[in-house]
């Protein structure tokens, strides 16, 4: 296969799963909700449960009037739902499925490019809340800003500790470093990232940002229709990505028992979508913390853990 057509192959492939694992994601919130809180909801959309509700909803999004306030920049107000969900994309090009270079992407870096591009979300939530001009939505921006810079510090420092017991940066060389004991020697660094990672994709119970309750709906009170849903799209992308990060990163990627290395992907899609169940599960269980109880967690408790687990990391390395 010519080069430039396998590379064409690997960014549409690569396009599609950013386009159909969200909305699947989407779906298995709606259903794992509903019987969690016992309110089913509709279940004639298509049929069977419901199945096509998620669909009805995109079209209802498309039907609906955009609308943009008068007094907004309005450039910048309707860029920043396209800069909510390219960093995902890029994301999803580097994050290897299984072994033998089945990603779009390879990088000797991988890890630092990751870290380096997630940090762009936060752009795209100031753009919103600053172009609205709307004080419900810039006050939603600035819980936004001082949320997403503090966990950066611990989500960098958890991912930084698997980094240094694999020895490299490279996604793919994390995972076929990985060994089954790292679930009790990296647990610490686990759980570090994974409640990071949902402070920085802002989701329940760090969904401050858009507390309905005290601010409207934050930096998305000014936008309607197919706006609205590319940032709600980012939400169930940047649940992709954090559960596809945790895979990769702490829970061996594509490695399993009774496993064809040529099969290695659905190892890798099954972990995902069971640590997007988690994320799920957690929105249900656990009520939205105050702002100085997300502060308190980041910096009192996160913060020195993370620094701690690299200490006990570059420890065991030292003596391995």
């Amino acid at each position: 296969m010519p080069v430039w057509l396998e590379l064409v192959f690997r960014v549409v492939a690569v396009f599609v799963a950013f386009l159909t694992l969200p909305l699947i994601v989407g779906q298995t919130e709606h259903k794992v909700m509903a019987h969690m809180q016992g309110r089913l909801g509709p279940m004639y959309a298509g049929a069977f449960h419901g199945w096509a509700q998620l669909v009805a909803d995109g079209i209802k999004f498309v039907q609906k009037e955009d609308v943009t306030p008068r007094a907004a920049d309005r450039a910048v107000f309707r860029l920043a739902p396209i800069v909510s969900l390219l960093p995902y994309l890029l994301v999803l090009l580097v994050i290897p499925l299984g072994p033998h270079g089945l990603v779009a992407q390879p990088l000797d870096i991988g890890l630092f490019f990751v870290l380096a591009v997630v940090g762009i979300g936060v752009v795209a939530v100031l753009m919103a809340a600053w172009s609205s001009a709307n004080k419900y939505a810039l006050l939603g921006g600035l819980r936004a800003a001082a949320q997403l810079l503090g966990y950066e510090l611990p989500f960098v420092l958890a991912a930084a500790s698997v980094a240094m017991a694999a020895g490299t940066l490279s996604l793919s060389g994390i995972v076929r470093a990985w060994q089954p004991w790292w679930l009790v020697w990296q647990l610490p660094a686990l759980l570090i990232f994974f409640t990071a990672g949902l402070a920085e994709i802002r989701r329940p119970p760090f969904d401050m940002p858009i507390a309905e309750s005290e601010l409207v709906f934050g930096y998305l009170t000014e936008y309607t229709g197919l706006r609205f849903a590319f940032f709600l799209l980012a939400e169930y992308v940047g649940i992709v990505v954090v559960a596809a990060l945790t895979t990769v990163l702490f829970l061996g990627g594509w490695r399993g028992p009774f496993a064809d290395a040529q099969l290695g992907w659905l190892w890798t899609l099954l972990k995902v979508f069971v640590v997007s169940f988690v994320i799920i599960w957690v929105r249900v269980s656990y009520p939205r913390l105050r702002e100085d109880q997300l502060q308190r967690l980041c910096w009192l408790v996160l913060v020195p853990l993370a620094l701690g687990q690299l200490l006990l990391t570059a420890a065991v390395k030292l003596m391995i």
